[in-house]
């Protein structure tokens, strides 16, 4: 008996679709990483073709924890994270154009990439940056990144 499958490009075409009819805040989640060495990890998106901090949103049953461990695996390729603080929540309704997203930023002490991203065709390259050299971050990114860079206090926006 042959078997249904859904492509995951299409999966994931269909949530963005459902959280667009929902009119919903999206709760997810952005690890501002950085190396025993001090740089920062950021992650090239193919739809922009823009940095940004890796992260995503929240899947039904997840903790964010778990959201922050499979995001960075899957956009990044790093296998170990340490979490150092929360950075702040932020929820500027103009940030992403395909979703009003609440997204809690963490600063997180990682390894480097042991691997490629899982889907080239979300992620295109993973870099890492020293404080100096760091690349303008797509969907106004910059702010999350700098409260990191500074140690604010956690950020409410």
């Amino acid at each position: 008996m042959a078997r249904f499958r859904i492509p995951a490009g299409a999966l994931l075409i269909v949530k963005e679709a459902a959280r667009l009819i929902l009119r919903r805040p999206v709760v997810g989640i952005a690890v501002a990483g950085r190396t025993r060495d001090g740089r920062w990890l950021l992650i090239r998106r193919a739809d922009l073709g823009e940095w940004a901090l890796p992260g995503g949103t929240l899947e039904w049953g997840e903790t964010l924890r778990a959201t922050l461990a499979r995001e960075l695996t899957e956009e990044a390729g790093v296998e170990r994270c340490e979490i150092v603080r929360l950075v702040g929540v932020f929820s500027r309704p103009d940030r992403d154009p395909r979703f009003h997203g609440v997204t809690i930023v963490v600063e997180c002490r990682v390894d480097a990439p042991v691997r490629e991203p899982v889907n080239p065709l979300e992620i295109t390259e993973v870099g890492l940056f020293e404080t100096a050299d760091l690349p303008p971050l797509a969907m106004g990114m910059r702010d999350m990144l700098d409260a990191a860079i500074r140690q604010d206090p956690a950020v409410l926006e």
